[in-house]
């Protein structure tokens, strides 16, 4: 499909698009009849997978389709990744259960506020918390017809003019005077995400860690799916879990050996790896809706 249109199809091979939009990394997703509703940007998109291939639409036509391309890491061999991963059973077994899962490319800033706000909370609540403050704080942005109204993410200039109880009243707790004063530093020039993407990856997480309510976690998580650093190795408790399980078992493990074992042992794509263990991990429980971000 060529020229300015409001519909694209791309082929796709080993593409878990149901897997990729609800392992974690993403909170904006709503799913209807097999299809996927988000916000990119200021994109409102819905997305049809078929057999090999995925059908994009957006409500007003757009001139090109490099934003979803990034968005959804649609170039990204998958096979070239996964042949990094180091040559274990616990590996082997994760890639088999998780065939297809795709890490995400977000906006720094989307990312960054999304994960201060998972703090110790669960997936749905996550959602409930970004969506009530898009909804209050994000321009609207063009939907298609019949379809629920839709808001773009705050941008940190917006939420820097909020109250700490106005944010307080989007339910989320005690973030909210992490997310205002975040943001505040963000639009006042005081921090610059972009310079992240610049630095290594040692660098710019002792540096996110510098921001309110930003830990090894959320810096990890931040540098992996909002920037692509690809050694990042976000471990929350599922991940501990694996670990802990899979490469540990029987043995008390401390929370410094596994993240010296997470340093060297996954190769160039570990945070790759490390979405699938999650993956695996949380399947493998049959818990798959109650992913504890903390």
């Amino acid at each position: 499909m060529t020229g300015v249109d409001t519909t694209k199809s791309f082929t796709l091979r080993d593409y878990d698009l149901a897997g990729t939009l609800t392992s974690g990394q993403a909170f904006r997703w709503e799913a209807c009849n097999q299809r996927w509703t988000g916000v990119i940007g200021t994109h409102w998109v819905r997305l049809h997978p078929g057999p090999g291939s995925l059908t994009a639409e957006t409500a007003v036509p757009v001139p090109d389709w490099n934003w979803l391309t990034h968005y959804l890491q649609l170039d990204v061999d998958l096979d070239e990744v996964t042949r990094t991963f180091p040559d274990d059973e616990p590996m082997r077994a994760a890639v088999a259960a998780s065939r297809g899962l795709r890490l995400l490319r977000q906006d720094s800033w989307e990312c960054l506020a999304s994960f201060i706000l998972s703090s110790t909370k669960q997936i749905v609540q996550i959602r409930q918390i970004v969506a009530l403050l898009c909804e209050r704080y994000g321009e609207p942005v063009a939907v298609a017809p019949a379809c629920p109204p839709a808001f773009a993410f705050p941008c940190p200039a917006r939420l820097a003019r909020a109250t700490e109880a106005e944010l307080r009243a989007c339910k989320m707790g005690f973030r909210a005077p992490y997310l205002l004063a975040t943001a505040r530093m963000i639009a006042s020039g005081q921090f610059d995400l972009a310079r992240m993407a610049t630095l290594p990856t040692e660098t710019a997480r002792t540096e996110l860690m510098q921001l309110p309510g930003v830990g090894q976690k959320i810096a990890d998580c931040v540098l992996l799916f909002g920037y692509g650093f690809q050694s990042a190795f976000p471990v929350d408790v599922w991940v501990m879990k694996a670990l802990r399980q899979l490469y540990f078992p029987g043995r008390r493990v401390s929370r410094q050996r596994l993240h010296r074992f997470t340093a060297t042992h996954f190769g160039p794509s570990a945070g790759y790896a490390q979405q699938y263990l999650f993956h695996y991990m949380r399947t493998k429980a049959s818990q798959p809706a109650k992913r504890a971000v903390a």
